[in-house]
């Protein structure tokens, strides 16, 4: 994987240890609210992943663009889809979006060389 990748997981990973060390039934309820919430139901996994990623472009949150681009790349999104989505994303959040898709565009494109490399 890619440094930014590589980075970007391991501080995900051990900023989630750190927090949910800490006894917090409310922060803890809350992940697990959020994991519950990107589980397959009435909507599949890849739907739920790319509302995800809509949202997190609306909302302007590079480290959730980043976590719902990785999760959209396992659920096996082609380039073709994610730029539909990208598109709805612009289209919702307007021009303001644009900074954060050059970044969703350069880590997509990062974690696509990684898993070919």
């Amino acid at each position: 994987m890619s440094g930014r990748t590589t980075q970007f997981e391991a501080f995900r990973e051990r900023m989630n240890q750190r927090i949910l060390s800490h006894d917090n039934q409310v922060v803890r309820r809350f992940f697990a609210l959020d994991t519950q919430t990107y589980k397959a139901g009435a909507l599949d996994v890849r739907t739920k992943e790319m509302l995800g990623l809509v949202a997190s472009l609306v909302l302007r949150c590079d480290d959730c663009i980043s976590y719902h681009v990785a999760q959209c790349v396992e659920a096996g999104l082609d380039e073709d889809e994610f730029f539909e989505v990208f598109s709805v994303g612009l289209v919702v959040g307007g021009s303001i979006v644009i900074p954060h898709l050059r970044r969703a565009v350069d880590f997509l494109d990062e974690l696509k060389a990684a898993r070919q490399g």
